[in-house]
């Protein structure tokens, strides 16, 4: 069976939905809470390839509803600083399989995405970061 990191928000509906079609997929999920995770700028910047920087954010953060944070006028850099203090501001899940990343994919993109890692030809979200080297087993 195939595995999947799968960094969810706890209780997200969504993130519910998308677990469980992956599991009527036939992938092997490990479940991680995306706002438990300690993460750096580096290791977040793999999530996103090519998305704009306004997509990252999760539009339901308190920081985004409130005006704190305006997701579009933040610039990468920034933008990834503020998700390493503040995870909430991502928008999930974050996924990891067969060694790529991808971040806030709604139904078609997940199965576009687990569909082409399968055929090898998949061009999209980047490499995994640096701290997962020594994983064994995704």
């Amino acid at each position: 069976m195939t595995k999947i990191i799968f960094y969810e928000k706890p209780g997200c509906p969504e993130n519910q939905k998308q677990k469980n079609f992956l599991a009527a997929a036939g992938y092997e999920i490990e479940t991680r809470d995306l706002t438990a995770e300690h993460w750096t700028p580096a290791g977040l910047r793999a999530y996103f390839a090519e998305k704009p920087v306004a997509e990252w954010f999760d539009p339901r953060a308190n920081k985004i509803t409130s005006g704190e944070i305006n997701p579009a006028t933040a610039n990468p850099q920034s933008a990834l600083v503020m998700m390493s203090v503040d995870p909430n501001l991502i928008k999930s899940p974050l996924l990891k399989f067969n060694g790529r990343c991808a971040s806030g994919l709604d139904a078609a993109e997940l199965e576009h995405f687990l569909t082409a890692h399968q055929r090898g030809g998949f061009s999209g979200p980047s490499r995994a970061p640096e701290h997962w080297t020594g994983e064994t087993g995704d």
